[in-house]
């Protein structure tokens, strides 16, 4: 499951976001936006784990995490508005057959 969902995040380009739930849907795993949450966990620098946010653009990580997370998608063009990023802008669409 975890290798699945891995590479569906790293399928989101620079500059776009996609949610935990959509990332699950993509995958394969329609009701697993947790088990993306635990997929991020482990450290893989090829993993472009910023690139995930909550439902409605939200930023749910907290604390350090949550200010690099936001410090990274800035780098990368994304504009975050407080907690938020406008998802009908940034948002990844999977292309899915």
């Amino acid at each position: 499951m975890f290798v699945e969902i891995r590479k569906f995040v790293k399928k989101i380009p620079k500059g776009k976001v996609a949610t935990y739930g959509q990332v699950a849907i993509a995958a394969g795993f329609p009701r697993g936006a947790r088990q993306v949450a635990w997929a991020l966990k482990t450290f893989d620098p090829t993993l472009p784990w910023q690139r995930v946010i909550g439902q409605g653009g939200k930023i749910l990580l907290r604390g350090a995490n949550g200010v690099e997370q936001v410090q990274r998608l800035e780098a990368e063009g994304v504009v975050v508005h407080g907690t938020r990023v406008d998802l009908k802008r940034f948002g990844h669409v999977y292309r899915l057959c």
